[in-house]
């Protein structure tokens, strides 16, 4: 699926978004999906089985990556869709397609998540006492 090294890469890419938001950034990644898959309603439930909801200002993002299917989505929780622009996400999506439609998973991630990092930075700014609330390691399924 992902190398070690592969895998660090993205959970770097993870952390340094964070510093500077108190939002949260998740990767899933499935090599294999239910199917028929809807990677928008795949993404919610996994959203959910994470509890990435419990953050305190519901301000989590979560990257969903189908392997075998190729397909992908991203879901933001309440409190961030409630302020990034209207486009945020096809903006984000559209810039991670190129990466993955060369076959290359990890710029495509590191491009969403610091993309997210930046939205994440302009409306939930670092404040010095957040938390991490939720773990930054890629789940697998």
């Amino acid at each position: 699926m992902l190398s070690e090294a592969q895998q660090q890469e993205i959970i770097a890419a993870i952390k340094q978004a964070e510093t500077r938001t108190s939002g949260e950034i998740r990767v899933h990644i499935e090599e294999k999906s239910p199917s028929p898959l809807d990677p928008i309603a795949r993404a919610k439930e996994v959203f959910a089985k994470l509890e990435m909801h419990k953050t305190a200002q519901r301000n989590a993002v979560l990257f969903f990556i189908a392997l075998e299917a190729r397909k992908f989505a991203i879901w933001g929780d309440d409190g961030i869709n409630k302020v990034v622009p209207a486009d945020f996400w096809d903006t984000t999506r559209d810039a991670m397609r190129q990466h993955f439609r060369q076959d290359d998973l990890v710029t495509g991630l590191r491009t969403g998540i610091e993309m997210a990092g930046k939205q994440l930075k302009a409306y939930f700014p670092y404040q010095s006492e957040d938390r991490n609330e939720l773990p930054d390691d890629i789940s697998f399924q």
